[in-house]
């Protein structure tokens, strides 16, 4: 069955791939809590089913969780006054492994030998049934049901001395995707994959000797921080007195970075992996104009992701480009459960035709993706209804034929549609006149590249090639979590 998320960010009818998580530490300010809670702001739409903050004031550790938005959970000056010290981290959350119940939400806190640690993750961990089920075999105390608190549970069955003896350990173990920022009583962590895959960047603030590590620059910019540079793959970066530590903690290996957060994820304000996410999807864009030629009188792109490819596409086709679909942004928890004629509705619970820039024309619409084609049907009807003599879609990424396992909540294969169906059924399905998807060549064109390396690829693209660049061991071995027999009452 497929079931529709309180806070998606761009459609009603689960038809979008969704964010992986967003994560936030900083180290050495008076504002810390304040400032992760803008960070965290910023990076709003990496998740939006729950966020959490955990500060440290040289004596105590400090939480504050909830469901739901970033403004709702730390919007109150009781929250953010109970949040004392000058170090944090902070966790914006979309569920890929755990339901969302306030157990569930991030960063997690355990005490451990060595004192009290908190750990946030961005990504997802391809084997954590294995490693969870032998586990508990040994006798450990599950509080969650996700990913993450695994390796709290390996680093507090090692011995080591410290606690980044204990990390690094507990993270040999794993495998997948992970960027995450931990917390301890002398320091702030921040570590990333040996792929790389997903996000994590390093920023300082200028006027106090502070830094902060984070998925995106946007981050950043909402506290005033200078943008330092990536945290490397399989490098930990240590925040304390002394400053900013770092230390290449895994062997080096060909980067696969998550070329979907070029195309959808990351917030077009961002500048990651040293491009900007919005000129890298205008380029993408303007590939596709190249590939994809169609004669068309306007470009529209589906708002707001598709906005800048649909740009890129205009100028390089030399096209007018027009909104001529205005998204409604303020569409909120009224739908989280729409009845059938709600749900009938479709997209125009969020998105309206603008029929003075439609009637009569011969349209291009620019998507960033297609997935069940649930959303781009209703789209392409009500285009259809405000008076498209043709109608021509264009997609800025490669069909998604395969699920992702690196902390993007993807449908299984047989739900995907490009799974199913071939371009030109694909089109006839969704009742455009032409249908089109930039190539995977043409994609890292538009990266920079001259093409896709087929034996060592620059990016992680698993979900529009089925090349995954790790093991997928709990999948391969069929192994899944085991029940729980609690059921825990929440509300957002």
């Amino acid at each position: 069955m497929i079931t529709t998320h309180p806070f998606d960010r761009d459609d009603i009818d689960g038809d979008k791939l969704r964010e992986e998580c967003g994560v936030f530490g900083i180290w050495g300010h008076v504002e810390a809590a304040n400032f992760s809670a803008l960070g965290l702001h910023a990076l709003q739409h990496r998740g939006q089913e729950a966020a959490g903050i955990v500060s440290f004031d040289r004596q105590q550790f400090h939480a504050h969780r909830g469901l739901g938005h970033v403004g709702d959970i730390f919007g109150s000056e009781e929250a953010m006054n109970s949040l004392k010290g000058r170090a944090a981290i902070g966790h914006n959350r979309y569920a890929t492994t755990g339901d969302t119940v306030l157990r569930n939400v991030q960063p997690l806190f355990a005490e451990l030998a060595f004192g009290g640690f908190a750990l946030a993750h961005n990504g997802n961990l391809t084997n954590a049934s294995t490693l969870r089920r032998e586990l508990v075999q040994r006798g450990a105390l599950f509080q969650s049901t996700m990913d993450t608190e695994v390796i709290i549970h390996l680093m507090a069955m090692r011995t080591e001395a410290t606690v980044i003896e204990r990390l690094v350990h507990a993270l040999s173990r794993v495998e997948g995707a992970y960027s995450l920022v931990a917390i301890c009583d002398d320091m702030v962590i921040g570590l990333r994959d040996p792929l790389g895959v997903r996000p994590l960047v390093i920023g300082r603030l200028p006027t106090e000797q502070a830094y902060v590590i984070t998925s995106e620059t946007c981050a950043l910019d909402i506290i005033g921080a200078e943008f330092v540079r990536d945290v490397e793959p399989g490098e930990l970066i240590i925040l304390d007195k002394n400053g900013l530590t770092a230390r290449q903690v895994f062997p080096k290996r060909p980067r696969r970075f998550c070329i979907f957060e070029h195309i959808y994820f990351a917030r077009p304000d961002s500048i990651i992996e040293g491009r900007s996410i919005y000129d890298s999807r205008q380029k993408i864009g303007a590939e596709l104009a190249k590939e994809s030629p169609v004669d068309a009188d306007v470009i529209i792109p589906v708002p707001d992701s598709g906005v800048p490819a649909a740009l890129g596409y205009a100028q390089a086709a030399g096209i007018p480009f027009e909104l001529g679909i205005i998204r409604n942004h303020y569409v909120g928890r009224t739908f989280i459960e729409p009845g059938q004629k709600i749900r009938d509705l479709g997209v125009k619970l969020k998105h309206n035709a603008n029929r003075a820039k439609i009637e009569g024309k011969r349209v291009v619409l620019v998507d960033d993706s297609i997935v069940r084609g649930t959303t781009s049907r209703k789209i392409v009807q009500m285009v259809r209804a405000a008076g498209a003599t043709e109608i021509h879609f264009r997609i800025a990424a490669p069909p998604t034929t395969d699920p992702c396992f690196y902390g993007v909540d993807t449908p299984d294969k047989d739900e995907l549609l490009a799974s199913n169906m071939d371009v030109a059924q694909m089109g006839a399905h969704i009742g455009v006149d032409s249908l089109a998807f930039i190539s995977i060549d043409a994609l890292y064109r538009a990266m920079g590249e001259s093409g896709r390396d087929p034996v060592l690829p620059q990016y992680c693209d698993a979900c529009f090639t089925g090349d995954y660049p790790t093991r997928l061991t709990d999948r391969e071995d069929r192994v899944s979590p085991q029940p729980s027999l609690f059921k825990e009452l929440t509300r957002a």
